[in-house]
């Protein structure tokens, strides 16, 4: 059931035609939303649409599906398993409410924790639109979110690492030249994660027994992942590879999924297939999501509503299988969907609160595409702010420049500059690695051994012609 919005200011009345209307039109300008027909006109309009959104009850999200449910498994996915004796504490509230109560002290971490499951995507994101960045940093913050495989992620205090050794040939070498590098710098204990270059499942496997070894002769408490389809990894499984976490980019309508090739048996098929392989040694959490605010709207799948709202809608597809990581890569899809570096951090701080308002373990991909009308002290900027909201993780790649992607993101230094200016440390079971291995030789300081470790030493003397 649907119905039309009004709002009255002054002598003007101003009509929404229906929630996902007002959703859009409250949404903080982005050029995506520009692009699909849905922005607000003006920037008064759009302050009269978050005033009128602030009036809606949440209870409003239960009864009137932004996409419908009979023609999308997502909607489905939200609607059945929303759990009410969660969402009764904060049922009376409207959006507007629900902004003042997460600011609140009432709002301490374990209540927000014993309301996730009464959270929609789209109340989450409904509330984000009437939030300054301010706020969705300060209620990010107290949002704490723990998940395990071979270490701990996501704990208090603590500031995670993807390494990313990409390579544009998937020349081993090449690849394991950058995880010695990204791990002389304390990264990677959120995974070693390698985008293949040439993505079929032989060259997965390749790639997968490279970081095992890596990871089996070093002892190193991290996890490895290989940035495959979902359908390529279960065919690893079946071939006896040494799968540790499974990967999909994942969207927030069935459609959208469709065009990335997987619905949500697939994912569940996979995830069985993974637990099975029992790897883990600390937990069970054994999968990856990737996100991206406009992956809706490239696929021609995103029903009319703003793309932030479609990107929450994908934290439900995530939540239903318990990932180790999820992350957004927020200014990966280019300018056509987020313009310039103040898009890019507002999108971003977007991202990282509502999925950890719902029970995500957030990182985010600090990043930005070479035509976008961004540059590196963006990047500098959220990958600050985020550390303040307390953000999962985030990626490592020599000189911040990934020479595969082709695309600009946050290097290695880049992590040990917000883990020494924030007071952040690496997963425990991972500094006491660096400390053990003396990569690390203040972990209060964050201050690096100037030699080169001597396991790592002796790997590189007995490479032909090696000295350490």
């Amino acid at each position: 059931m649907t119905h039309s919005y009004r709002y009255t200011l002054g002598s003007r009345t101003f009509g929404f035609r229906d929630l996902a209307e007002l959703m859009a039109k409250a949404t903080p300008q982005r050029s995506g939303d520009r692009l699909a027909g849905v922005i607000a006109l003006s920037a008064e309009e759009r302050a009269v649409a978050q005033m009128a959104l602030a009036e809606v009850p949440l209870k409003t999200f239960l009864n009137e599906a932004l996409v419908p449910y009979e023609a999308d498994e997502i909607t489905r996915l939200i609607i059945d398993e929303h759990e009410p004796a969660a969402f009764a504490p904060i049922s009376h509230l409207t959006v507007g409410d629900f902004r003042n109560w997460l600011l609140s002290d009432h709002a301490t971490p374990e209540v927000l924790q014993s309301i996730r499951a009464g959270v929609t995507p789209e109340m989450a994101a409904a509330v984000s639109k009437i939030m300054r960045n301010q706020d969705l940093i300060l209620v990010a913050r107290k949002c704490h979110v723990n998940t395990a495989f071979r270490n701990t992620i996501g704990l208090p205090g603590r500031l995670s690492t993807r390494l990313q050794p990409n390579h544009p040939t998937d020349d081993v070498n090449g690849i394991a030249a950058s995880i010695l590098d990204g791990l002389l710098y304390g990264n990677g204990d959120a995974v070693i994660g390698i985008n293949p270059a040439t993505d079929n499942v032989a060259q997965a496997i390749k790639l997968m027994k490279l970081m095992g070894e890596v990871i089996e002769k070093y002892e190193i408490p991290t996890q490895s992942c290989v940035l495959t389809h979902v359908t390529n990894t279960i065919e690893c499984i079946e071939a006896g590879a040494p799968v540790d976490l499974v990967f999909q980019s994942i969207g927030g309508t069935e459609g959208t999924n469709t065009s990335f090739g997987f619905n949500l048996a697939t994912l569940a098929e996979a995830q069985q297939a993974a637990l099975s392989l029992k790897r883990g040694t600390v937990g069970n959490n054994v999968m990856y999501f990737e996100t991206g605010q406009g992956s809706a709207l490239s696929a021609n799948a995103h029903h009319g509503l703003d793309q932030q709202t479609c990107e929450a809608r994908a934290y439900a597809v995530a939540r239903k299988f318990k990932p180790l990581l999820v992350n957004t890569v927020v200014g990966f899809i280019g300018p056509e969907y987020l313009f310039d570096g103040k898009e890019i951090i507002r999108a971003g701080l977007e991202d990282h609160f509502c999925a950890k308002l719902l029970g995500l373990p957030m990182g985010c991909d600090v990043c930005y595409t070479n035509h976008a009308e961004a540059d590196q002290n963006d990047m500098d900027n959220l990958l600050t702010l985020l550390g303040v909201a307390g953000c999962s993780f985030v990626m490592g790649i020599p000189g911040s420049d990934d020479i595969m992607l082709n695309y600009q993101t946050t290097s290695f230094h880049d992590a040990l500059y917000a883990r020494r200016a924030l007071g952040l440390r690496p997963s425990p079971e991972f500094e006491q690695w660096l400390i053990r291995m003396q990569i690390m030789r203040d972990a209060d300081r964050h201050i690096l051994h100037d030699a080169l470790p001597e396991p790592f030493a002796r790997s590189l003397k007995a490479l032909p012609g090696g000295r350490a």
